[in-house]
């Protein structure tokens, strides 16, 4: 008799990994030790350096205070950043690594730049007044820029699965902002301490309070709002195909250029006249921010949209029940499923249900890149792995989201209203038996395919003409 086993099986090429060449052995420089170790090394020297600096120039006494003001809008920029990452949340050594680049590697790296640019300047045109003037509106914007968006182009090479959309850019953009805006804030109002000190000021006339109210009351934004642009290009970029290599280039290039350019803007307002910062703040700088935060969430919403798009072939061949692409595809429906696992499991389930809902949601992009012609090379592997995972977690995960779903969705859906999107592309285990390298087994069952191309539902599928991942 034969015993069908726990879910589809996983086809191995039959020469193996690379064609069935050996593996070879990494060098050493190639070990994740070693790149860890390196990078580790690399921030706490930049730390330590970056605090002798400021603590020199401000004094301990200023350090401290300056310290203790800067580090009250963080919470609320990186809240905000990772509200923004809810659909798809990325990891968090990711943001420590971009929160910790922008605070010290970026911080050290401007002002070095910036001090040595403004010296020279002032040492070649006899100009002092003239070489600040340049080095805030000029050479300060294209360093301090340059070295934020290395944090971003980073992650883009090194963490692509990470990286998969405009969101992505955004968060990691914006997070590697605010870690430099910590930095810089210690900086000015710590030497803005130490000014009232000297002129014996206090309370809301005082050099401290201005400069806390314009940098942290009014624009703590300001720094996050340029790096974002740069952001939104490498996230159009890496939605791009991987044959796209112009438009890759380009796209974060011309993003850094705006956010040069908006800084510039920024910094050069001072000079427009008594009144022209407020000008340039309320003119430019917050419909900017308006706009920006509209974009940013109409995408996550588009997140979403692609989620309840392409998780029903998953639920058609069996990987998922009908009521989980719904509830995955809604913040409110995820939010209920990880207070029902929390109300009947405690805090691991909680944690296995929101871990449930993240790689269901790769799912979802992985599947729309491949239906597009922009999935990688690994699109099986990967498609394995999220489904393993996925596999692991269903038996706490699946009873929170069907309950999420009949709680949130608006009326009942049957089995059959959910449509295979996608069917017949040829791509991964949502496919029929002998489609393609995948197969349609659903868990513990032997049949229940998704709709070959042509039939059901309503849906006219046929080979996407640009790419398919298993062709040979």
């Amino acid at each position: 008799m034969a015993i069908s086993p726990p879910y589809p099986p996983y086809p191995t090429p039959p020469d193996g990994p690379a064609g069935g060449g050996a593996l070879r052995h990494a060098h050493w420089w190639q070990r994740t030790w070693v790149r860890y170790g390196a990078l580790i090394t690399l921030l706490t020297l930049s730390g330590l350096v970056i605090l002798a600096l400021v603590r020199q120039q401000t004094g301990t006494e200023g350090f401290l205070v300056g310290l203790g003001l800067a580090v009250l809008p963080v919470p609320l920029l990186i809240a905000a950043f990772r509200w923004l990452d809810r659909v798809e949340p990325g990891p968090w050594r990711n943001l420590v690594f971009a929160f910790a680049w922008g605070a010290c590697a970026a911080a050290l790296i401007a002002i070095v730049a910036n001090s040595f640019a403004t010296k020279w300047i002032a040492t070649t045109t006899a100009d002092p007044s003239g070489a600040d003037t340049l080095g805030a509106t000029v050479i300060a914007p294209v360093v301090e820029e340059s070295a934020k968006a290395a944090a971003v182009l980073l992650v883009f090479l090194f963490r692509r699965r990470d990286f998969t959309g405009i969101v992505d850019g955004v968060v990691i953009a914006g997070v590697t902002a605010t870690g430099f805006a910590f930095t810089e804030n210690i900086l000015y109002l710590g030497t803005a301490f130490g000014t009232d000190q000297l002129t014996g000021d206090r309370g809301i006339p005082s050099v401290t309070a201005a400069t806390f109210f314009v940098r942290v009351v009014m624009s703590p934004f300001a720094h996050p709002l340029f790096t974002v642009l740069t952001g939104i290009g490498f996230g159009i970029a890496a939605l791009s195909g991987e044959r796209q290599h112009v438009r890759r280039v380009l796209l974060p290039l011309a993003g850094l250029l705006l956010a040069m350019g908006m800084h510039a803007f920024w910094n050069g307002s001072s000079t427009f006249g008594q009144f022209g910062f407020f000008a340039v703040y309320g003119a430019f700088m917050v419909p900017t921010f308006a706009v920006l935060t509209w974009l940013v969430v109409w995408t996550r919403q588009r997140e979403l949209h692609t989620v309840r798009e392409e998780l029903p072939a998953y639920a058609v061949a069996g990987w998922l029940s009908p009521a989980e692409p719904y509830a995955l595809g809604s913040m409110r429906a995820r939010r209920l499923a990880r207070t029902f696992a929390r109300n009947h499991g405690g805090r691991p389930a909680a944690r296995a249900v929101a871990e449930y809902e993240a790689y269901a949601t790769s799912l979802a992009f992985l599947r729309h890149r491949g239906r597009l012609g922009r999935a990688g090379a690994d699109f099986v592997v990967r498609e394995g792995e999220l489904l393993d995972e996925l596999w692991r977690r269903r038996e706490i995960a699946r009873p929170a989201l069907e309950y999420a779903g009949r709680v949130a969705a608006p009326m009942p859906l049957p089995a059959a209203a959910w449509p295979a999107h996608g069917s017949g592309f040829g791509y991964g285990y949502a496919q029929g038996p002998g489609q393609g390298y995948g197969y349609a087994q659903p868990p513990g069952q032997h049949h229940a395919p998704v709709q070959p191309p042509g039939h059901g539902y309503g849906y006219p599928a046929g080979p996407h003409p640009a790419y398919n991942p298993y062709r040979t």
